[in-house]
């Protein structure tokens, strides 16, 4: 494949290589550190994270919009992927600093930094052949491998960096990922002029200040309007956050503009544009869907999936901490009480799970009779590191009590930004003249894990040697599930519509996009059956369940995501290509957004209701393109579409 085709299409293929690494390292682990609890992440509520999660997944996904454009008339589209590719770094860096400020931050430039660098590249990628070369297509098909590439090693990189030496060191990998392509791209900036273009602005262009004044500005003001109404108005446990009812609400007026675009529009360019819409519903339905990969999903394969027994590398498994053990089956071990330590209060626990304690509450545990308080370094034994809790003074820890899904109490410890720990602790008792560092718990999660077993399951438990835990698959790993299932699946469906093709069976691309949305809906609705047979949430299912799940939607995908791209650039008059295409990515933004709201609540319904929900409203989508394919039909024939 890659013989004669430009020298700089390999530059660009390991650019986007790891620039895409580094942005999915990022992205499969981004719920996992802001809701995480045991490990020394953030520990914020589910609600909240997820709410984090679909915010930077909307704003990721707008921000090219803009970024695009910027590029095409001040900056040309070198300049701009470097730009971008320096905010990128910059934010990931920043991510890696402790704190909530410096976090929320990096989100922020990396969101800059995507506007600019992942359009732009994209473009070079077409501008490296000439008007017609019919290598062009095998070039993007060479490119999009290198952006799967990368993210099917993502999250296999994500597991084994923060399993060695922490989250704060997996955001600081991806953004050395995100330097060295920048090196390769430097490094070849000569080759890469014919893919540039001298910056212009063509008088038939949408005007950005058109766009600020009919689009953001309104959306900007009613988004406002949204959240502060939220806020005042709605329960603290709602379930929509102020930040989600502000983006939502800031999307009404676009939607308007879109609508009344098509309606106002020329008779020779109406039917094209309102064919839009429907294009629109069914791309936000089906992301809204896809992208529950770094939220719902992730949420599922950490709690409901039994990730023990794989034969994968040591450095892609974790130890099952105590939550892990909640739902396991009467086939898995479990911790030996000695490696637990337990406490009366439920604060002191959350706070050594997430590795930031006030000095008053070790002072505490240091008085219980069969436990040493031990300072621990870089040449403390490696159990010791890894039980290891951040001391700080007891001014500098806020405990902060919210209530969760179901009513249930939360607690998220809060230490303010650039605050240095006095020490560092394990907490380690002598088993059979054995040092083990233990894990603290409160006494609600000890007896969770130990009270009724024999009732259950009419045995005692098999106990794992005191001090271990067992091992099992880090949670984002299934998330590579997709990219995979993208590389072995392209050729396969391409070659199914080309088979279909040649027996007189063509599948026209409106109903292409029908067929990804039925797919989406069938892999929801095996979903449900995983959750049903869960029990409610009260056992774990085989990670099979995740793998057929990722399949289909795969399939689904690869029928209609590039087929709304493909509708977008056929069915639009050429002055208006950028809005509407803007309006694709809008779309997208919307259904990113929700998949971080559907991740908040779900754990507020039954795993077979939740995913019953999300396909029903996937079905209704489907039956939404169903209705309309004739005249979707009619208009791609009448634009040669």
């Amino acid at each position: 494949m890659a013989i004669g085709h430009p020298k700089g299409l390999f530059t660009l293929f390991f650019t986007e290589m790891w620039e895409r690494l580094a942005f999915y390292t990022m992205l499969g682990i981004l719920l996992l550190y802001t809701t995480d609890m045991e490990r020394g992440g953030l520990g914020l509520p589910s609600a909240q994270g997820n709410e984090i999660y679909g915010l930077y997944l909307a704003f990721v996904y707008f921000t090219p919009f803009i970024g695009g454009m910027i590029a095409d008339r001040y900056l040309g589209y070198r300049k701009a992927v470097v730009l971008g590719g320096m905010l990128m770094a910059a934010g990931l860096f920043l991510m890696s600093v402790p704190g909530f400020t410096p976090f929320i931050s990096g989100l922020g430039l990396l969101i800059l930094g995507n506007g600019f660098f992942k359009p732009n590249i994209s473009v070079m990628v077409g501008n490296l052949y000439k008007p017609g070369d019919p290598k062009r297509d095998a070039g993007f098909n060479i490119f999009y491998m290198g952006i799967n590439i990368g993210a099917l090693i993502a999250n296999l990189l994500a597991a084994s960096v923060r399993n060695q030496v922490g989250w704060l060191w997996t955001f600081r990998v991806a953004g050395f990922g995100i330097c060295v392509g920048m090196i390769i791209l430097l490094s070849n900036w000569a080759v890469l002029a014919r893919a540039d273009r001298r910056p212009e602005r063509n008088p038939e262009d949408t005007s950005l200040g058109f766009i600020a004044l009919r689009i953001l500005l309104p959306a900007f003001g009613v988004g406002i309007l949204g959240y502060l109404l939220a806020a005042a108005y709605l329960p603290e446990n709602f379930g929509l956050r102020p930040a989600v009812c502000g983006f939502m609400a800031g999307m009404i007026p676009v939607i308007v503009f879109f609508v009344r675009l098509g309606l106002s529009a020329p008779p020779g360019e109406r039917a094209g544009l309102l064919a839009l819409l429907p294009i629109y519903v069914a791309g936000g339905t089906f992301f809204m869907i896809l992208h529950l990969n770094g939220s719902a999903m992730t949420q599922w394969a950490r709690d409901h999936t039994d990730r023990s027994g794989a034969s994968l590398p040591a450095a892609l498994q974790q130890e099952a901490l105590p939550r892990y053990y909640l739902n396991a089956g009467e086939d898995v071990p479990l911790p030996a009480p000695a490696s637990l330590l337990v406490v009366e209060s439920t604060p002191t626990a959350r706070m050594y799970g997430q590795q930031r304690m006030d000095a008053r509450s070790v002072s505490a545990i240091s008085r219980l009779p069969d436990i040493q308080v031990l300072d621990t370094g870089p040449d403390s034994p490696r159990q010791f590191q890894q039980r290891s809790c951040a001391v700080f003074h007891d001014k500098q820890v806020k405990i902060v009590e919210s209530t969760g899904a179901h009513g249930s109490p939360q607690v998220t410890i809060e230490i303010p930004d650039g605050a240095t720990p006095i020490r560092n602790v394990a907490f380690v008792r002598n088993v059979g003249g054995q040092d083990i560092a233990t894990y603290v718990v409160d006494k609600e999660t000890y007896h969770q894990i130990y009270d009724g077993y024999r009732e259950r399951f009419g045995h005692d438990p098999q106990l794992l040697p005191p001090g271990q835990f067992l091992p099992v698959v880090n949670p984002e790993i299934y998330q590579s599930f997709n990219p995979l299932f993208v590389i072995v699946f392209t050729p396969l469906v391409v070659g199914f519509f080309q088979f279909m093709l040649r027996k007189g069976r063509e599948y026209s691309t409106a109903r292409k996009i029908f067929l990804g949305l039925v797919l989406t809906t069938i892999a929801l609705l095996l979903m449900s059956l995983a959750g049903l047979l869960s029990d409610d949430g009260a056992r774990k299912v085989s990670w099979l369940w995740l793998a057929g799940f990722y399949g289909i939607v795969t399939i689904g995908e690869l029928c209609l995501s590039p087929m709304g791209l493909s509708l977008v650039t056929k069915l639009s008059p050429k002055r208006l290509l950028g809005l509407t295409m803007g309006g694709w990515f809008m779309a997208t933004a919307f259904g990113n957004n929700l998949s971080g709201f559907f991740g908040g609540i779900q754990n507020s319904m039954s795993p077979m209701y939740f995913f019953l929900l999300l396909a029903g409203l996937a079905g209704l989508s489907a039956l939404f393109i169903l209705a309309l394919l004739p005249r979707l039909d009619a208009v791609i024939k009448e634009y040669g579409a």
